[in-house]
């Protein structure tokens, strides 16, 4: 049987392998979190950019592997998440999968356990949010709805780690083989199983190996579904696919590939009596099925108390009313970004102090020690040095404040109110609600805010969010809007600035929106009530993020800064400036050195504004520091309206590539460059015209 050669190898390091399953707002990820700490691998399929997520976890003296499927409500393999889940437990072959569930909803989230046990493996319900349910008046008979699944089912809260070492037992047990399965009794309509039988009876009779091995009757309810992956195997005599995803299976008999084009005849014609018969898709008719008897066994174990409205519920209802939630919304997100910059400025100066007094001197001195060459010791201090301190000044404060506050955010359940209030909003520009989360991670940085992207579920969707998100000014491009146009033009003028930004990006959403082929998917988002976060969960999801970001941002940083040194210790800069002096004046009415800056800042934005002053002090004198000496207010602005609008940073530009390809992250590149060409020469013309400034 193939598998994911990072999947391989992982079970070969381990002694049984766990898959956790789950829509992604039901503490799916928490509970990964619980059972594995920080030390996690991932792994993606060619092609996805949606990871899994393995962890190790031990109990009872056994070494437990956790694979994190993505989060998602079925395994229909309609878009990516759905797709990658479903590959991750066909490929891993778990000896257990355990699907988390949320105990105040279980008609929506019991969907994916029928579907899970179609396919036959050994399954464990995590019951969670056992604890709410009970506050609102709910009573679940947990031990009747086991016996109707014919499953164990663990009542769970995984925030605070209740239920979490029964639920791995259960799973252990099943695992060694010392749990009875029982066979659910699973009926989805006479006529419906009519055709599954008979296509049961074809399959047995014609092929001697059912892809990755699935029970008859899960293969014959794919196969009347209409799922694409398993069709196209039939087709091609394939029971599995390669690691890399190629093509591979048994030798394919002639006898054998007549039988199974014989199930394809017989399925489409199956398929054709039942879909005239009910006027509908038969996948749709099936899943109407699914969710009928999810509704069936849900109202069966479920009973309701009358019980006061909680305070949670109270808060979650204001939070989504149009004419309270969207003040709360902008109260919340304003107070957020407050916290964020007045935080992450007094963490910056601190770092900048520290590293300037006990770094900064001695590391100077070790490099002019070792090297000797004056010239080339300045080169490396510009990324060990200043590449390093930039990496710290602005990674540090701003980032990993920014993901603490959004973490805070989250785990109280907030942002899915953000999420359904801007929902009617994205889908103008071809998104949904989720995809508010990415954008708003952005102002921190870019670079996370792009890998944030995986949570949508086609490529189109993550290609208009990068795009947009490389328009969110971050914090490094916050910070020479700060420095040059709100400290030396004013305020006025730098939140004229961000309001020319948001236009651009609700103008190039829309017309992207319009160009591109295909349309945003729905928004389907469950309501959770509000509760008090976890600081422990707080710090393990901030961590494991600020790690991604820290570990693929230095590098580049440091390389970034160890080409500027070069290019302005060779005095390379200012072979460069001299021919482009006169085209950056004529389109931008800018100083050459202002030019430079802008060609360079795509090596590291935060440092636009520093290497636009030091460039300047070396042609003007050490006045130059001021920009008013060498710059007028107007061209001030136009140079911090430019820096915001094109592509932020090499950082930026390599998690492009590496999440949609290199063809579209040129593409973005080019796109954002173009787009601040055209501003900056719109805005030298307009500007002295509609604004009072020259």
């Amino acid at each position: 049987m193939s598998c994911h050669p990072v999947l391989r190898e992982f079970r070969e390091k381990i002694d049984f392998t766990i898959a956790l399953a789950g829509n992604p707002n039901v503490g799916k990820s928490c509970l990964f979190n619980q059972l594995t700490g920080l030390g996690v691998v991932t792994a993606n399929y060619p092609g996805k950019t949606v990871e899994l997520n393995m962890g190790v976890t031990r109990h009872a003296g056994l070494k437990i592997g956790i694979i994190d499927l993505p989060g998602t409500y079925a395994i229909s393999a309609f878009s990516d998440d759905q797709w990658v889940a479903r590959k991750g437990i066909l490929d891993g072959h778990p000896d257990v999968v355990v699907i988390v569930v949320d105990a105040c909803n279980l008609q929506r989230n019991l969907y994916l356990v029928l579907q899970l046990l179609e396919l036959g493996f050994p399954i464990v319900v995590a019951l969670n949010l056992i604890d709410h349910a009970a506050k609102i008046g709910l009573r679940i008979d947990h031990e009747r709805l086991s016996e109707l699944l014919g499953v164990p089912i663990i009542p769970t809260v995984a925030v605070r780690g209740e239920g979490v070492r029964e639920l791995i037992q259960k799973a252990v047990e099943i695992a060694q083989g010392k749990m009875e399965r029982t066979s659910p009794n699973i009926f989805y309509g006479r006529d419906i199983e009519q055709a599954i039988q008979s296509l049961e009876e074809a399959i047995g009779e014609n092929m001697s190996r059912t892809p990755y091995d699935l029970p008859l009757r899960a293969l014959a309810i794919q196969l009347l579904e209409g799922d694409p992956e398993f069709t196209q195997m039939l087709k091609e005599g394939r029971t599995e696919e390669g690691e890399d995803g190629s093509k591979r299976g048994d030798a394919r008999r002639s006898d054998e590939g007549d039988g199974q084009q014989r199930i394809l005849r017989l399925s489409s014609l199956l398929t054709k009596e039942i879909e005239e018969k009910h006027g509908e898709p038969i996948g749709v008719r099936i899943a109407r099925e699914r969710y009928g008897l999810a509704g069936t066994i849900a109202d069966a174990i479920q009973t309701r108390i009358k019980q006061p409205t909680l305070l949670s519920e109270k808060l979650k209802h204001y939070s989504v009313a149009p004419y309270t939630g969207i003040p709360l919304m902008f109260s919340v997100l304003s107070g957020a970004f407050i916290f964020i910059f007045y935080v992450g400025g007094l963490l910056s100066q601190a770092v900048d102090s520290f590293w300037g007094s006990f770094i900064s001197p001695p590391l100077n001195g070790l490099t002019y020690a070792l090297v000797r060459i004056g010239t080339l010791t300045r080169i490396i201090l510009w990324g060990v040095d200043a590449g390093v301190l930039a990496w710290l000044s602005v990674g540090l404060p701003y980032v990993l404040t920014f993901y603490i506050v959004l973490s805070l955010i989250e785990d109280t359940g907030y942002l899915n109110s953000v999420a359904f209030l801007t929902d009617n909003i994205m889908h103008k520009l071809g998104l949904h609600g989720r995809a508010i989360i990415p954008l708003l991670t952005g102002a921190g940085c870019n670079v996370p805010a792009i890998m944030r992207t995986r949570v949508l579920t086609t490529k189109r969707e993550r290609l208009l969010a990068c795009t947009l998100i490389v328009l969110v000014p971050c914090s490094a491009r916050t910070a020479v809007i700060l420095g040059s146009v709100a400290n030396f033009v004013g305020w006025f003028y730098a939140i004229i600035i961000y309001i020319i930004e948001l236009a651009l990006i609700g103008f190039v959403g829309f017309g992207l929106n319009k160009l591109l082929p295909g349309e945003s998917s729905g928004l389907v988002m469950e309501m959770f009530p509000f509760r008090v976060p976890s600081a422990s969960a707080i710090a393990k999801k901030t961590w494991f993020r600020f790690k991604g970001f820290a570990f693929l941002a230095l590098p580049i940083i440091i390389l970034g800064s160890l080409a500027l040194g070069a290019l302005y210790e060779t005095k390379i800069l200012w072979v460069i400036a001299n021919p482009l002096q006169s085209v950056i004046l004529a389109l931008f009415g800018l100083p050459a050195v202002a030019g430079i800056t802008l060609i360079l800042g795509v090596l590291r934005k935060e440092l636009a504004l520093e290497l636009l002053v030091a460039l300047a002090i070396v042609q003007y004198g050490s006045t130059a520091h001021n920009l008013l000496v060498f710059m007028t207010p107007l061209q001030i602005f136009i140079f911090a309206l430019i820096v915001t609008i094109y592509i932020p940073c090499v950082a930026t530009i390599a998690v492009l590539g590496g999440e949609l390809g290199w063809g579209d992250a040129l593409f973005i590149m080019a796109f954002t460059i173009a787009l601040a060409l055209v501003v900056g020469i719109l805005a030298y013309r307009i500007t002295p015209y509609v604004l009072p400034i020259r």
